[in-house]
């Protein structure tokens, strides 16, 4: 089957860097989008960022010029650089992804496990 695992979170301080990965491994056919989304406690889950295969990008206003989303397509996977990080940028970030596996030859959408970015002040 499919799988996202998400790697890089961690605690930092306020105007630190993180970067967080997430690579897509198993039957897969073809990924449309993929991005990140987060979720802080108490909230609904918000996208972050996302990029098509093309490379078309797009950002939430409150990461827009801190935030680089990039992917690599011949290894599936997707990269999100957190710069100036902020107190509010604390969150469970999630990868998600558009895949069409072999097995079942239809598009769905999949999502990662979760990993937490914690950003002190």
């Amino acid at each position: 089957q499919v799988r996202l695992v998400e790697s890089g979170g961690g605690l930092v301080q306020s105007g630190g860097s993180l970067r967080l990965s997430c690579a897509a491994s198993g039957m897969i056919f073809s990924i449309n989008s993929m991005g990140w989304y987060r979720q802080a406690s108490g909230k609904q889950r918000e996208l972050v960022a996302d990029i098509t295969s093309g490379g078309s990008t797009d950002y939430a206003d409150s990461v827009k010029g801190r935030f680089t989303i990039s992917r690599d397509n011949a290894n599936n996977t997707v990269y999100l650089q957190m710069n100036s990080l902020k107190p509010e940028d604390t969150a469970a970030y999630y990868c998600n992804a558009q895949i069409k596996p072999y097995v079942t030859w239809t598009m769905k959408n999949y999502w990662g496990q979760g990993t937490q970015v914690t950003v002190s002040s």
